[in-house]
């Protein structure tokens, strides 16, 4: 699997904004024939440029609910970020555990996500048992 992602692609990143992982959405992209399904200039495969919309968030999509859902992307996704870490073993990586990412699946995460969830959302993570800690380190740092 490849993390690639082409400079022209990369504003259209987004990472979630519960675990903080990091994927391409663009809604605006038409379908193409099988046929023209890789691209000749980045030889990526045409649908990973839709994958939140496509599949979801793989951490969180049972409780977000993000897949074929825009305006639920919209809201618990950002496209404003800073860093990123890939993660091939996140069981025994000490980055996943500093991140809190150690019971996520493998993939390319965010350090640290701007943005704030709808109050909404939250209640409905507490109703589903998720502790939802903030990923843009305002959580347990104190104001001076």
């Amino acid at each position: 699997m490849s993390y690639y992602v082409a400079p022209s692609q990369q504003r259209t990143l987004r990472a979630c904004m519960v675990c903080s992982l990091v994927q391409l959405h663009n809604r605006r992209l038409a379908p193409r024939p099988p046929s023209h399904r890789i691209s000749k200039l980045t030889r990526t495969p045409r649908s990973s440029l839709q994958k939140f919309m496509r599949e979801g968030c793989p951490n969180c999509d049972n409780v977000l609910g993000l897949r074929g859902n825009n305006d639920a992307i919209q809201e618990c996704t950002s496209q404003v970020f800073e860093g990123l870490v890939t993660l091939r073993d996140p069981t025994t990586s000490w980055v996943a555990r500093w991140q809190r990412l150690d019971a996520y699946v493998p993939g390319t995460y965010a350090v640290k996500v701007t943005g704030s969830l709808p109050d909404e959302i939250i209640a409905s993570l507490e109703d589903s048992g998720v502790k939802y800690i903030p990923r843009d380190g305002s959580t347990g740092e104190e104001e001076t």
